[in-house]
C-alpha cells in the first residue's frame, strides 16, 4: 500500500533549500557528508515532528508538533537531515544533521511501504528515553501536524532504541506506549516547605 507523506509547510521548504544554498551554512554544519556530496542535494520526504511530552500509567499521551524534517537526498540515498521548527515569526530552519537516524529512517519508510494498510506517516520523539519512531497514522487524510497517536495506530522505533525495545519492529500504540510508561522515570516529588531537602 502506499506510504502518505503529508505535504510541509511552503514556508518551511523555504528556509531549507534557502539554507542548502548558503555555502556558509552547509560549510558550519556539522555534516561532513553534506559538505562532501557530489552534485546537486534535495530536500525530500518531509515528515512532521511530534514530541511526547508526558505518558500517563494509563498509557495516553500528550504531544505537540516540534518541527518539520526532511531527508537531503544526494544521488541514490540520503546524506543528511534538515530540521525546521515553527518560531513566533513562522517557520525557521534549524539544523542540520547527519547519523544513524538518517539510514534508520529511511529503512522504516521502506519497511512500511510494503505493509497491506496505508498510512500517514509522521515521527514521533520521546525525548526522555532518546527515542526516535516512525508513527504510522491510520487516517491518511488528517493534517499531519495535528492529533495524538490513535490506539491502532503502529510505531516503529528507529536504531538506535532504547535497550529492550526492538528497533524496526512496528508495534500498535496500545502495545509500546505501556512499556515506555515503565521506562520513564517520573520526577521526584517536591519537597514540602519546612521539611528537610
Amino acid at each position: 500500500m502506499p506510504l502518505h507523506v503529508p505535504p510541509a509547510p511552503a514556508p518551511a521548504l523555504r528556509t531549507v533549500l534557502t539554507a542548502l544554498g548558503s555555502p556558509t551554512a552547509v560549510r558550519e554544519a556539522r555534516t561532513p557528508s553534506l559538505r562532501l556530496a557530489q552534485g546537486p542535494v534535495t530536500p525530500e520526504l518531509p515528515l512532521p515532528v511530534h514530541v511526547l511530552d508526558r505518558i500517563t500509567p494509563a498509557g495516553a499521551s500528550a504531544t505537540r508538533l516540534a518541527g518539520w524534517r526532511f531527508l537531503i537526498r544526494s544521488g541514490e540515498r540520503a546524506v543528511a537531515g534538515a530540521d525546521t521548527m515553527l518560531t513566533p515569526d513562522g517557520w525557521a530552519f534549524s539544523r542540520f544533521f547527519e547519523g544513524p537516524y538518517i539510514t534508520a529512517t529511511e529503512r522504516a519508510l521502506r519497511q512500511a511501504e510494503t505493509m497491506q494498510q496505508s498510512y500517514q506517516a509522521r515521527l514521533l520523539s520521546v525525548p526522555e528515553l532518546y527515542m526516535l519512531t516512525l508513527w504510522l497514522h491510520g487516517d491518511c487524510a488528517a493534517d499531519g501536524a495535528t492529533g495524538h497517536p490513535a490506539a491502532t495506530d503502529l510505531l516503529v522505533p528507529l536504531a538506535p532504541a532504547p535497550p529492550g525495545i526492538a528497533s524496526h519492529r512496528p508495534y500498535l500504540v496500545t502495545e509500546l506506549l505501556p512499556v515506555l510508561t515503565l521506562r520513564v522515570t517520573p520526577a521526584p516529588p517536591a519537597p514540602l516547605l519546612g521539611s528537610p531537602a
